[in-house]
């Protein structure tokens, strides 16, 4: 008996596919199991496929996996696209007057079920989505789930409309649920229940990094709406009054990021998010923050591109634009979290890295983790806030000096009105006071020194934030044949692949660089020198993780497996490349 079984659901836009699909993941979490689901969707609002894919287990799910255990197909077109793709022992679910679609495409290991969906939702509400509740119903005896734990997230669900409505639904799912125990017979796919079952925490990327954002005291978070950045606005806009943060929804991103800058500016803990279209509008900015040596958090969930390219996609081409952006060298620092709970602290951790060192801090997202959802078994409320050099009262016997050149390249700071802290904050180049020497500078001697110590006092905080930040470490058998080398979400699914590597044979770790800049080449490279063999995991079609490796250690990953397709790397396609680098 696997530990871990696969649903998905699929249909048009508008058929209620996701929210569907978010009960039954809730489901599966407060039944204490863990899971891991994934929205595949399209800009249309009406029509046009999509899907969402559920996956439980006994243990910690890390990605979506390969297997497809069970359809529930709301149209014929779902049932033609996945169908193929079902497991052994697997069946796709079907309306039997609605849905049409050739038997052929069934695997012959794997079955399909005509059930009458309509006909049974129909005596509770005209509405079709109601079929999907029926579906549902289906799905719990298939599985061997509890109903009473569906009901009660059905009740949750629907708890602000009328008592009519939750009744109508958990009647459905009941009548679904008889309908099944009568006909059909449960799978042999199926996990054991936890006995005594203590629910776990179910969120996406985005709430993990708005619920980080919170609890490392961000008070003021500005944003437009751009997928798939835009529920870190939802969430902050509706716990903006308990949470004490400001929230702004800006006419665009140019607005966006100079909020942000003049409420750092002004002493508050502040973040702005965006997807890569917003974040190039915020370039320019970027750099006055640089200049301004001003603490500011920027959340960059990658889709794919150029342009607007594939708005509901994901892809990690970001990359280089994040590395890069803005004119001129200033010191930035850039994380990528690598799942659900990890957004969690390194979103804490950019909030206290950014005032620690006064610069922009950007946290690189990216639709899948953004926006899938998985189950999280504990975060940490025992947060550290570092707030840096902040001064909160100045008397010494010299003038503030706001820049002043220190060693670590960190001056202190002084939130505006701060008695005695008179400064320039400009975004021209500057004397330690803030004066600006750029209308002056014509080879005079002391103001070229002046832009030397200055460039120099800026980019030392890089070598003090590079000993400060913590190094990437092997996860699995240290001596492994294989080394897949990966960052940001692409970890989970690398990991998963490397474990079913290694249950075949062929030992396989994985190198996951989750503090991409500064770049810590004093102990990635021992790791990529002393490796046997090596595969880079990308979603971009450059290999931009290993041009940046390239760049900072001069060592070249030539196994790569690179997909841009809008889609997710699946497991199998990581094992299956690592067979032909084996090879």
């Amino acid at each position: 008996m696997r530990n871990d079984f696969s649903v998905r659901i699929g249909g048009a836009a508008g058929d209620g596919i996701s929210s569907t699909g978010e009960i039954f993941a809730r489901t599966l979490s407060r039944s204490g199991l863990h899971c891991y689901g994934l929205n595949s969707y399209q800009s249309a609002i009406r029509g046009g496929h999509v899907w969402f894919g559920v996956r439980g287990s006994t243990q910690k799910v890390t990605s979506h996996g390969d297997k497809l255990d069970l359809i529930i197909a709301l149209n014929s077109e779902t049932a033609e696209i996945h169908s193929p793709f079902l497991s052994e022992g697997g069946v796709v679910l079907y309306d039997k007057d609605r849905v049409k679609f050739s038997q052929n495409l069934v695997p012959t290991n794997a079955k399909a079920l005509p059930v009458p969906l309509g006909e049974i939702s129909r005596k509770f509400d005209k509405n079709p989505i109601m079929q999907n509740t029926v579906a549902l119903g289906m799905t719990l005896y298939l599985f061997g789930l509890d109903f009473d734990i569906f009901s009660e997230v059905l009740a949750d669900t629907f708890g602000k409309k009328k008592q009519a409505i939750i009744d109508a639904n958990v009647n459905a799912a009941k009548n679904g649920y008889e309908y099944a125990k009568a006909n059909l017979q449960q799978l042999s796919v199926k996990v054991t229940l936890p006995n005594n079952p203590r629910p776990k925490m179910l969120m996406t990327g985005n709430q993990a990094i708005a619920l980080g954002a919170a609890m490392a005291g961000c008070k003021f978070y500005a944003a437009y709406p751009m997928t798939p950045a835009s529920s870190i606005l939802h969430w902050m806009a509706a716990h903006a009054t308990s949470c004490g943060i400001l929230v702004k929804q800006a006419e665009d991103e140019l607005a966006v990021i100079n909020m942000g800058i003049g409420a750092a500016h002004a002493g508050a803990r502040a973040m702005v998010g965006t997807s890569g279209g917003g974040f190039s509008l915020m370039v320019e900015a970027l750099g006055q923050a640089g200049m301004t040596e001003t603490p500011i958090v920027i959340v960059d969930s990658q889709r794919a591109g150029p342009s607007t390219g594939l708005p509901t996609k994901t892809e990690q081409g970001d990359l280089n634009m994040i590395l890069g952006a803005s004119q001129g060298d200033f010191p930035r620092i850039v994380l990528a979290p690598l799942n659900v709970e990890d957004a969690y602290y390194a979103t804490i951790e950019a909030f206290n890295l950014a005032e620690r060192f006064q610069c922009p801090v950007i946290v690189a997202s990216d639709l899948l983790l953004s926006e899938h959802i998985e189950t999280v078994d504990e975060l940490s409320s025992n947060v550290v806030i570092d707030r840096g050099e902040l001064i909160t009262s100045y008397s010494g016997s010299e003038p503030y000096k706001r820049f002043k050149v220190t060693e670590t390249g960190v001056s202190p700071r002084a939130i505006p009105g701060t008695a005695g802290t008179i400064f320039v904050a400009a975004s021209d180049e500057h004397r330690e006071d803030g004066v600006v020497v750029s209308d002056v500078l014509a080879g005079i001697p002391k103001y070229v020194k002046e832009r030397e110590r200055q460039m120099e006092k800026r980019m030392r905080k890089l070598d003090v934030a590079r000993n400060e930040i913590s190094a990437p470490k092997i996860v699995g058998q240290p001596d492994a044949k294989l080394t897949i080398v990966c960052w940001g979400s692409t970890f989970g699914v690398a990991l998963e692949a490397a474990e079913e590597l290694s249950g075949s044979g062929f030992s396989t770790n994985v190198l996951p660089i989750r503090n991409i800049w500064p770049f810590k080449c004093e102990s990635i490279l021992p790791i990529l020198e002393g490796a046997k063999k090596l595969l880079c995991v990308e979603c971009n079609y450059t290999g931009q993780l290993a041009r940046l490796i390239r760049a900072e250690t001069g060592f070249e990953v030539k196994d790569r497996f690179l997909k841009y397709d809008g889609e997710p790397i699946y497991p199998g396609e990581i094992v299956k490349k690592a067979m032909e680098v084996a090879a």
